[in-house]
C-alpha cells in the first residue's frame, strides 16, 4: 500500500523536524546541552513537531511500518506537551542523540525520491 499525499506531510515533517535536531546537538556534549536553556527548547519543541505527525499518520502506514516506534514517539510528545514539569534533560539528550539518527533511518525510505533537476 502506497502511502498518500497527507501520510508523506507527516512523514516529511517528522523527517525534517529530526533532522534538524540531528544539527543542533551536533558537536555538543550533554553538558553543554544541559546548560542552554535555548537549545533545550528547540530540540524539545522539534520533537514535539515529531510526534504531533506521527500521531496524524494513518493506521495503516502505521501498521506497514512498525519498526517506528509510533506509540513511544507519540507518547514522547505528550510528556513535552502536557508533563513538562517532567521532563528529563538526559532522556531527551538520549533521545535527540540515540534515537533521532535511527529515526531518520527508518523515515528516510518512506519518503519520495526528490526531484531531479537540470542546471
Amino acid at each position: 500500500m502506497a502511502a498518500d499525499k497527507a501520510d508523506l506531510a507527516f512523514v516529511w515533517d517528522m523527517w525534517d523536524a529530526a533532522r534538524a535536531i540531528k544539527e543542533f546537538v551536533a558537536e555538543k556534549t550533554f553538558y553543554h546541552y544541559s546548560q542552554d536553556r535555548m537549545l533545550r527548547g528547540a530540540v524539545e519543541r522539534h520533537l514535539e513537531i515529531i510526534g504531533e505527525a506521527a500521531k496524524r499518520v494513518s493506521k495503516g502506514l502505521r501498521e506497514e511500518h512498525p519498526e517506528i516506534p509510533w506509540g513511544r514517539i507519540v507518547a514522547q510528545r505528550h510528556v513535552l506537551a502536557h508533563e513538562y514539569g517532567e521532563v528529563k534533560h538526559e532522556l531527551i539528550w538520549k533521545v535527540a542523540t540515540v534515537h533521532i539518527p535511527q529515526l531518520i533511518e527508518m523515515l528516510e525510505p518512506l519518503l519520495p525520491p526528490s526531484p531531479e533537476t537540470d542546471d
